[in-house]
Parts: C-alpha cells; structure tokens; sequence
C-alpha cells in the first residue's frame, strides 16, 4: 500500500511537470487577449492571452497593426516576426475576416532599448468594416488598439481615403487629451509612434510622405458643411503631430496574394524583401516602453492598464474620451478624497465654525492640489475635479454635522455641571458671597473656555440666564440666611458661655448681640436698608472673612473644627482643671454660695 502510494505521488509529480513544460511550448502561437461579447458592440477580456503578458517581469512595450479587414495585417505581422503563416498569426483567403477582437503573440521579442531589457509584443486587430459589425465596436478596437501600443501600424491598401483620415478622429482626441503636456510633465502616458504604411506598387511620381501630406491637407469648404470641417480639424491636430508619424511604402510581396503563405522569400519580390527589412529595423528603432504616469510597466501593470481602458471604451454605448479620463482618474480621485478625509480626522472635533473651515479649505486645497498633479487629462478632466469637489462637499457637510453634535454634547455637559454647582452653592451650610462669587466666576470661566464649535453661543445665552437667576436667588435669601445664622450663633455662645466655658464676658458679648440683632435692627433697619448699612456691611465683611478666605474654607470645615473644640473643652474641664488647679485667669463663675470664709474652732 505505502509502495503504491509513492507510486502515484511519483505519477501526479511528473504530470504536473509535463504540463508546465507543454504550457512553455504552447507559448509558440497566437492567443485572444480580447475579444467582441455576443452582440459584437462592446469588448472583453480574453484570460488566455492575460496569462501570456502577467509573466512578463521587463517592461512592456506593444506593437499594433490596424487598418481595413482583408488588407494583410496579419500576414504583415508574420512578416515582422519572420514566421509562417501555419506557425504565426492566422490569415484568412475567404471574404470574412480571420481575426476576431484582438490578438497577441505569445513569445515576445527582447530587445535592448537604452540599455533596457523591454519585451515587445505583436499584436493583431480585427479589420474594420467587416460584415455584421457596427462603427461603434470598429472605434473600440481603434481606440483600445491606440493607447496600448507604443508603435501602431496604420496598414492601408493602395491610398489614403477621407474615411481612414476621420477614424483617427478618436486617436486625435485621445493625444490631445492625454498626451498633451502639462507643467512640462506627461498627463498620463506617451503616445503610440503612428505608422503609415501604404501597401501599393506605384505612387505616381509621388514619395509616401508627400501622399500622407496631401490627405491631410487641409480640404476647401465653402459651402460650410459640417462633415468637412470635422474631417478638416482631424487634418489639423495630425498635422500638428507629425513629430510622432512616420510614412512608409511597402510594395505587393507578389501577385498572387493568396499563395503568399506558401512562398518563400526567394519566390518573392526582391524588392519587397528590401522594403520588408527596411519596415522590421525601422519600427524596432522606433519601439519604446510603455509608460504611464512616468513609469514602465511590467506584465501585470500592463494587464491592469488594458483592464482600464477596457472599462472605460465599454461605458456607455459610445466610447468617448471622457469616459476613458473618468475611469483612470477614478482611482486618484478615491486617493485624493481618502486624504482630505485622513486630514480632516486628525482635527480635533468640536471646534468652532471658523477654525473648522479654515481645516476645510487647507485640506480641500491640498486634496485638489494632488489631484491637479496626479489626474489624467487636460480638457475631460475638469468634469473629475468638479466630482472630487463636490464628493468633497459631501463629506464636509457631514463633518459639520459631526461638529454640532459634539459641539451641543460637550456644552450641554458643561452647563449640567454649572448648573448642578449652582444649585450647590444655593444650599450652603454657612452663606458666603465671596465662595458664591468664586464658584460662580469659576463656571462662567471653564464654559467659556472649553465650550467650542457652533452650539457655544445658544449655550452662553442659556448659561448667562441660568447663572443670573442664580445670582439673584442667592442673594435675595443672603441677608436673610446670615441674619439668622448670627442669632443662632449668638444663642449657643450664650450656652457655650455661661454652661460650658463658664466665662461671663462671652456671654455678656453674646447676649449683647442677640438682643442687637432681635431688637436694634428690627427696629431701626427695614429688609431693603438692611443690605446698604455701613454697620451691616461690616458685620458682613466680617463674617466673610471668617467663613471663606484663601486660608480656610468654613463651610467645608465648620463640623470637624466643632469637633475638635469641642474635644478640647471637654478635655480642659474634665483634666486640665486637676493638673493645674483651680487657679484661673479667667472671670470665671464662684461655685461657692455667701457663707464664712473663716475656719472653724472649737
């Protein structure tokens, strides 16, 4: 059993490794890297031919032929690439068209471009106007064909019509729109090196260049048909590219075109051969590595580029220029929002309405400003700005919510906690208006400190009622309060006088007050000239003075001060008296009632 076992260990082992080195070989062919979905409108990816590219780690770089089906693309690629046509891509001999989407060599060629190792890859385009196709999926092919590439091959047979010149309307919009240049740096990435290759016997006298520059030139309009203008704007804006075209002639390989795939080189014409070679070196020297956004891209970068562009050319039911800028600019501006978000949660919420938006602006400036860095696009791209505006807008106003319900939970705390010190003070054991004053002076200070944000000023006008009433209420029960409280305490020194210390002048001084208070000021002071007195100012500033000062706080300490003397008279009576007699210095009560003083005889 263990033997059979190893066995079929041993047996999966050499299966996997077959099939890793079938798969190597297998790399020899063409494979979809995209193709039409069912409809035959929009596109979709091919995982095939992804997989080829993923495992590529040097940069990338693509070369593209495009142009009317039935006009040699694919035998024009099997040619640059020195292979059959029963090894290389497939050419078709019957009126429908062989390649459908497009696709990819697998074996990419290496080559050394500025000292950098680059593998390039050969792709092939389904051929436009072909049978059961609309316009619509012949633009896709165009314009996805247009920004892989580094070098695109536009294969036209014989000459150069107003229909091909109007296809490039999309590749036109697209440099404009992305390879123009801003602040001297490329928008997103560089342009594909447009080729024109005219496949033809004769020129009439003229070279290919001169027949590129007479399509397009310029085409009179008088009569102000729209169509034309078009078609004249297309001419301008590749007149102005012209340092990125190239014209090039190719003559007919041989006149039977259908047994091209059975011939050699020596069976066909000389001349082609020559012109053929001279196509190979001049389209190699005019390779370049992908780049976007100033970087190379490796298999898996490209694969995620291609992903891209394909989303944004399958948006809507017409791919547009602004559709491609929206969806490669969509990444950034998640990464533009996330850091306005991201600086906008380091401040500390609640603040006030000012501050806030003064982090509002900083973070919106910062957070457009590495948008206008980073976006793709000159002219779509304003329509990705004013979204990031207003996503940022979104996530503003909810920050400004966040910062009123922070801002009313901690104003409402701390004008609980006022308000809860008020009712306090309200009720102290021993009225002091100077600790009233001082709590009072306390609370309206930390609420005006540590309140912040928008609900501050409901807040202060809530709190400046409350304290108010406070105040008011505070003083209005002050004098009556202090009255009563000076009787009570002329009452127990009377007591503590005449029963506990036994010293006639306190309780002298205590009944003197009491019959003050109970008669005097009854007398000659009403309730409302009782607080404006001089004499009653005095009284209060002294007992002020005595139950609140920065020594002692007496209302805090009035019972354990009682109690401790209370604890100290208790101990001078019972003990003191013994240990130092009977002698006093004090006027104290005689215990001895009238009798002789003398001493008895017998």
């Amino acid at each position: 059993m263990e033997h059979l076992t190893w066995v079929v260990v041993l047996w999966i082992s050499l299966g996997f490794l077959a099939s890793g080195s079938s798969s190597i070989d297998s790399f020899h062919q063409a494979f979809p890297v995209v193709e039409p979905d069912p409809g035959h409108t929009k596109l979709r990816l091919a995982r095939g031919g992804l997989e080829i590219i993923k495992r590529i780690k040097n940069p990338i770089a693509a070369v593209a032929v495009i142009g009317p089906y039935r006009s040699g693309k694919s035998f024009l690629l099997n040619q640059l690439l020195s292979l059959s046509c029963y090894e290389g891509f497939g050419v078709g001999h019957m009126r429908d068209t062989k390649t459908k989407g497009i696709w990819v060599w697998g074996l990419p060629v290496e080559l050394d471009i500025d000292g950098v190792k680059t593998s390039v890859f050969y792709l092939d385009t389904e051929g436009f106007e072909s049978v059961g196709k609309s316009n619509v999926y012949d633009d896709r092919i165009f314009a996805l064909a247009t920004v892989m590439s580094s070098v695109l091959i536009y294969n036209l047979p014989e000459t150069i019509r107003e229909a091909d010149i109007s296809r490039l309307s999309f590749a036109v919009e697209l440099a404009e729109e992305f390879y123009g240049r801003v602040k001297g740096q490329d928008v997103a990435f560089e342009p594909a090196k447009l080729l024109w290759l005219i496949q033809r016997d004769f020129l009439q006298g003229k070279t290919v260049q001169e027949m590129v520059d007479e399509a397009l030139r310029r085409v009179p309009n008088t009569e102000g048909d729209k169509n034309i203008d078009q078609v004249n704007q297309i001419r301008d804006s590749l007149a102005t590219m012209g340092d990125n075209s190239t014209a090039f002639s190719l003559p007919q390989p041989h006149l039977q075109r259908t047994k091209l795939c059975d011939m050699k080189d020596n069976e066909l014409d000389p001349t082609y051969i020559k012109r053929r070679d001279q196509l190979k070196q001049l389209v190699a020297s005019a390779i370049r590595p992908k780049i976007v956004q100033g970087k190379t891209l490796n298999g898996k970068e490209f694969v995620a580029f291609l992903e891209q562009i394909l989303e944004a050319l399958n948006k809507g039911e017409i791919p547009s220029t602004g559709s491609l800028v929206e969806v490669f600019n969509k990444k950034i501006l998640e990464q533009c929002l996330k850091l306005y978000s991201d600086m906008m949660a380091k401040v500390g919420l609640p603040l006030s309405e000012q501050s806030l938006q003064e982090a509002h602006e900083r973070s919106r400036v910062l957070s457009m400003r590495a948008f206008d860095d980073q976006h793709f696009g000159r002219h779509h791209a304003k329509k990705s700005a004013i979204q990031l505006e207003e996503e940022i807008d979104k996530v503003h106003k909810n920050i400004i919510l966040v910062n009123e319900y922070r801002s009313s939970k901690l104003c409402e705390s701390l004008y609980t906690r006022c308000e809860d010190k008020m009712d306090q003070l309200q009720v102290l054991r021993l009225p002091s208006m100077a600790k009233f004053n001082a709590g009072f002076l306390q609370c309206n200070q930390s609420f005006e400190h540590e309140c912040v944000g928008p609900s501050k000023m409901n807040y202060e006008q809530r709190m400046m009622k409350m304290l108010g009433k406070s105040r008011t209420l505070f003083i209005k029960e002050y004098n009556h309060r202090l009255f009563n409280w000076l009787v009570a305490f002329s009452l127990v020194m009377v007591v503590v006088g005449r029963f506990i210390i036994k010293f006639i002048l306190i309780e002298i001084a205590a009944w003197v007050m009491f019959i003050f208070l109970e008669t005097y000021t009854r007398m000659f002071w009403s309730a409302e000239t009782l607080y404006y007195n001089p004499v009653w100012h005095f009284i209060v500033a002294t007992w002020e003075t005595l139950v609140y000062n920065p020594i002692l706080d007496l209302d805090r300490w009035a019972i354990p001060i009682i109690l401790l003397v209370a604890i100290f008279i208790l101990y001078w009576r019972c003990y003191g008296r013994r240990k130092h007699g009977s002698r006093s210095l004090l006027p104290l009560y005689s215990n001895q009632k009238g009798g002789s003083t003398h001493s008895r005889t017998d």
